[in-house]
């Protein structure tokens, strides 16, 4: 899912090339109309913020009913090592996932300051 993440931010990670390449220069003033081209901007940040997040709390909704499912199987079995290290591996995924939704916030604060 990281790389996944990683691919999706893209937009992110080139907000300000993409600002350079929409907002026309004077010479192209004429031909390109920056109202239109900032708003389907703004929207494909929107959309990409949107999806990411969906993602993320999805993973995070199936992880965790994972980890529930497993905590109460270890309850049942407490001498079961291999219960044991499936469950703190999804623990740990479920960490894992929760600090994405945190760098999610980052990214998606930092690209609206530059964009605003």
């Amino acid at each position: 899912i990281q790389e996944l993440l990683r691919v999706m931010r893209t937009i992110d990670d080139r907000i300000v090339h993409e600002l350079n390449t929409t907002i026309p220069t004077a010479s192209f003033v004429g031909k390109v109309d920056p109202g239109q081209t900032c708003k389907e901007l703004y929207e494909s940040l929107m959309d990409a913020h949107t999806n990411r997040e969906r993602i993320i709390k999805n993973c995070i909704s199936q992880t965790s009913a994972v980890v529930k499912s497993l905590k109460e199987e270890r309850e049942k079995a407490h001498e079961d090592a291999a219960l044991l290290k499936q469950l703190r591996k999804e623990q740990t995924k479920l960490k894992l996932m929760q600090s994405e939704l945190n760098v999610e916030e980052v990214v998606n604060d930092r690209s609206w300051k530059v964009l605003s």
